[in-house]
């Protein structure tokens, strides 16, 4: 246990990833970095499943970059996007299947962080993080603080920016927490 959560552990990450990607809304992304500890509110994810899913990096096969993919559940697999953009995701199912969870969006002291190169730039994470256990709470994990979101709060949607990937780009694999707007409306 943390001072303010549970610790998620190796077994929450090693399940369907589509089931992991929809839970992590609602929890808490941790980062310590020597100089203090900042946790930001999960509000947005993305699913990268396996080999045949297109928009996935191991899609294209393993690789130096996408080795990590292959590996434990609960793993960081950090890279970067358009040679400065840092983005953050998490090692998800059975080791050697490739797949992984996009963090996309946090909300800290109700400021939304929106968009991973934002997220991971407020976080000061970059390569340096990439492949550590993320599931013994040092440097960056995951915590739920309670209580769960329900499920109706949470909208699916086509993931963003894999228009290459044809059918692939239109599947509902991106969760995000309704607004307040449109929770309050209900």
């Amino acid at each position: 246990m943390s001072k303010s959560g549970t610790i998620l552990s190796r077994d929450y990450f090693e399940r369907s990833t589509l089931t992991v990607a929809r839970s992590l809304v609602g929890k808490y992304l941790v980062r310590e970095n020597g100089t203090g500890t900042m946790a930001g509110k999960i509000v947005e994810t993305e699913a990268y499943i396996g080999p045949h899913d297109l928009a996935c990096h191991a899609s294209r096969g393993r690789t130096q970059r996408t080795d990590v993919l292959f590996g434990p559940p609960g793993i960081s697999y950090v890279y970067m996007i358009y040679g400065m953009y840092y983005c953050l995701n998490v090692v998800t199912e059975r080791e050697h299947y490739p797949a992984a969870v996009l963090i996309r969006a946090i909300e800290v002291d109700g400021t939304l962080i929106d968009g991973p190169g934002r997220l991971c730039r407020t976080l000061a994470i970059d390569r340096t993080l990439n492949r550590i256990d993320m599931t013994i709470g040092r440097q960056l994990w995951f915590e739920d603080r309670g209580p769960r979101v329900p499920s109706r709060l949470v909208e699916a949607h086509p993931r963003i920016g894999v228009d290459y990937a044809g059918e692939w780009a239109h599947k509902p694999f991106r969760f995000r927490l309704q607004t307040r707007a449109k929770r309050s409306r209900r």
